[in-house]
């Protein structure tokens, strides 16, 4: 990449992530552009679409969530502990800019966005959890890492979409009791 893109691309995604955190993901990707300093045709030449956009912005994010899965499975916690602890860094990831939980959801199954590789990410994360859990038999049987997923996503969504403060805590303790055992 020239130095001139380069220094256009770094200023969309620097801008972007400011915009998304006060207006959410779905804001007008023109406002970034006019914002950024560049035209619409430069931020659509790096980013034909939003998911690319968002997807940029995620660079990082998927080496945070690997090491919050990691930090879960090597505290040596109790399963309910665990699972909290890692679901609440879940959540609190895919909420990061308002907007993003509904697109990481919708592209958790769609292999053609741009976000798919990180809604893999996430489900590996994911399963090293509830394996780790499984494997000590404090999971119950048949537990599905990717139905999981989606309904933290889910959840997530739903807290991330509302108009007033919701608690995520009291939503996440009674899937954590459907999941472990007693």
């Amino acid at each position: 990449m020239r130095a001139d893109a380069r220094r256009n691309y770094d200023k969309i995604v620097a801008t972007a992530r400011v915009v998304f955190a006060e207006r959410g993901t779905d804001c007008s990707l023109d406002e970034i552009a006019r914002r950024a300093g560049v035209g619409p045709g430069t931020l659509y030449r790096h980013f034909p679409t939003r998911e690319a956009l968002v997807d940029a912005l995620m660079k990082d994010w998927a080496g945070r969530v690997v090491r919050d899965a990691e930090a879960a499975v090597t505290a040596d916690l109790p399963a309910r502990a665990t699972l909290m602890t890692w679901f609440e860094s879940f959540v609190e990831h895919i909420t990061l800019h308002r907007g993003a939980a509904a697109k990481l959801c919708a592209a958790m199954d769609d292999p053609s966005s741009p976000i798919f590789g990180k809604c893999q990410i996430m489900g590996e994360a994911n399963r090293r959890v509830l394996d780790h859990l499984e494997a000590r038999g404090e999971l119950r049987p048949g537990v599905d890492a990717q139905n999981v997923m989606r309904i933290i996503g889910g959840i997530a969504s739903v807290t991330d979409s509302s108009r007033v403060d919701l608690d995520v805590r009291p939503m996440l303790e009674v899937v954590v009791d459907g999941l472990v055992t007693d």
